[in-house]
C-alpha cells in the first residue's frame, strides 16, 4: 500500500530536523543568530541612501531637511550595524575574550562606529569612480546614468563598504555583501582586495578580483578580466596558506577584456594589457602587452588551473 502524503512529509521531517555530525561541525560553537543576508542588504541600501542622497532618496536642496534624511538614515544604519555584526563576530576564530553576549554587542557598537567614521571617505572614494567611469566611456551622457545604471557602482559600492568592514577584521558581513553584487552583476570582488581612487570597470561582467590584489588609482578594467592567482602555498600539513598571491597594478594601468593576469607579479605604472592576454610574469611601466597570434604553451606549477 502507497504511503500517504502525511507520512512521506513527517518521515522526512523527522530525518532532516536530526542534526548531522557534518553540520554540527561547520556550525559556531556559539547559539546566536546568524546573520540576516536580508538585513544586510538594507544595510548597503541605507548606505547608498546617505552617500547618494539625491539619487537614492526624494532630491532635498534644503540642506536642513537633507541633513534630517541622513540623520534617520545613520540612526537606523547604526542599529543594523551593531546587530549584524554582532551575530557575525560568532564566526571570528580568535575572540574568546568577546564571547559573552554583552561583549559582543560592545565590540559591535565599537566596530559600528569605526566604520560610520569612514563613510565620508567611503564617499570621496565613490565619487572618483564615478568620474572615473564617465570620463571612460563616451556612451555614458551624464553621471546620473553612471550612478543609477552601470553595474561597476553597484559593485564598487558593496566592494567599499565591505572592504572597510574587512579591514575592521569584522567576520562574514563583508564576503555577504560583495557576493551581493557578484550575484547582481558579475564582478567578483574580494572584500580583502585593495584598490585606489578613479577606479573604472567597463561593462563588468565576468571580472574577477582575488583577496590578495593591489590595485592603484586611475586603473580601468574590461569585462572578463581576471586577477588571480597562478599557484598556491601549503603548510606542512597540506593546508593552503593565505599569502599574497594575486597581482598588483600599479597607477593608469588599462586591461582590456578577457585577460588573465595570474601570480603575484607587477603590472607597472602606465601600461596597456591587451585582451585575451595570459600574463604570469612582472610589466614594466609604459608597457604595452598584446598578442598577435595563437601561442601553444605547456603548463607546469598550477599555470592553467
Amino acid at each position: 500500500m502507497e504511503k500517504s502524503t502525511n507520512e512521506i512529509l513527517l518521515k522526512n521531517v523527522a530525518l532532516l530536523s536530526k542534526q548531522t555530525r557534518q553540520e554540527i561541525d561547520m556550525m559556531p560553537a556559539v547559539e546566536a543568530p546568524l546573520p540576516s543576508v536580508l538585513q544586510v542588504k538594507q544595510i548597503v541600501a541605507l548606505v547608498k541612501s546617505i552617500i547618494f542622497p539625491d539619487y537614492f532618496n526624494k532630491r532635498q536642496s534644503d540642506e536642513t531637511i537633507r541633513s534630517y534624511n541622513i540623520g534617520v538614515h545613520m540612526e537606523e544604519l547604526f542599529g543594523l550595524l551593531v546587530k549584524q555584526i554582532a551575530h557575525g563576530l560568532q564566526f571570528c576564530e580568535d575572540c574568546e575574550a568577546i564571547q559573552t553576549k554583552q561583549k559582543v554587542y560592545e565590540e559591535a557598537e565599537k566596530l559600528a562606529l569605526e566604520f560610520i567614521n569612514e563613510l565620508p571617505e567611503i564617499k570621496r572614494l565613490l565619487y572618483t569612480d564615478v568620474q572615473a567611469m564617465f570620463e571612460n566611456d563616451p556612451a555614458a551622457p551624464n553621471y546620473g546614468e553612471v550612478i543609477f545604471c552601470y553595474p561597476v557602482m553597484n559593485a564598487m559600492t558593496h566592494y567599499r563598504i565591505a572592504h572597510k568592514l574587512h579591514e575592521l577584521q569584522v567576520p562574514v558581513i563583508p564576503r555577504i555583501i560583495t557576493e551581493q553584487a557578484h550575484s547582481k552583476t558579475g564582478i567578483d570582488i574580494h572584500p580583502g582586495a585593495t584598490i585606489g581612487e578613479y577606479f573604472a570597470i567597463d561593462h563588468g561582467t565576468g571580472v574577477v578580483i582575488g583577496e590578495t590584489c593591489i590595485i592603484g588609482n586611475h586603473v580601468t578594467l574590461y569585462q572578463g578580466v581576471t586577477l588571480g592567482a597562478k599557484s598556491f602555498k601549503y603548510d606542512e600539513n597540506g593546508n593552503m596558506l593565505n599569502v599574497p598571491r594575486h597581482p598588483i597594478i600599479e597607477d593608469y594601468v588599462t586591461v582590456y577584456s578577457n585577460a588573465s593576469i595570474l601570480g603575484r607579479i607587477t603590472i607597472g605604472h602606465n601600461s596597456v594589457i591587451g585582451g585575451n592576454i595570459w600574463v604570469t610574469h612582472d610589466v614594466p611601466p609604459y608597457s604595452r602587452i598584446q598578442q598577435s597570434k595563437a601561442v601553444d604553451a605547456s603548463f607546469s606549477g598550477g599555470l592553467g588551473i
